[in-house]
């Protein structure tokens, strides 16, 4: 997901990752320096593309509090959960990894 959403950036294209489900525990890992994708997660962040991360999925996988030190936007406008409405509405395409 972070090669795609920089491969789309630089190729011209609008793009945001919305972090969600047990995808949520590898944050606390990729803000490792010594882990094998913070830079690439780092390069990712600078470059705006991270939307957010669930704030629901975040509770349930017990790493909200790691997620809230990130700085990293925390996602709940649909009942916890991040909602793709005013996503699909701008014209966004949703793709799922």
């Amino acid at each position: 997901m972070l090669l795609n959403g920089l491969e789309l950036q630089a190729a011209g294209h609008e793009c945001k990752i919305i972090i969600e489900g047990e995808a949520t525990t590898l944050i606390p890992e990729l803000i490792k320096t010594e882990h094998f994708l913070h830079g690439l997660f780092t390069q990712a962040k600078d470059a705006g593309l991270i939307e957010g991360v669930c704030r629901a999925c975040s509770m349930k996988m017990q790493v909200l509090e790691s997620i809230e030190k990130t700085g990293l936007p925390l996602l709940d406008d649909m009942s916890g959960h991040p909602g793709m409405v005013k996503y699909i509405e701008s014209g966004f395409e949703i793709i799922n990894f």
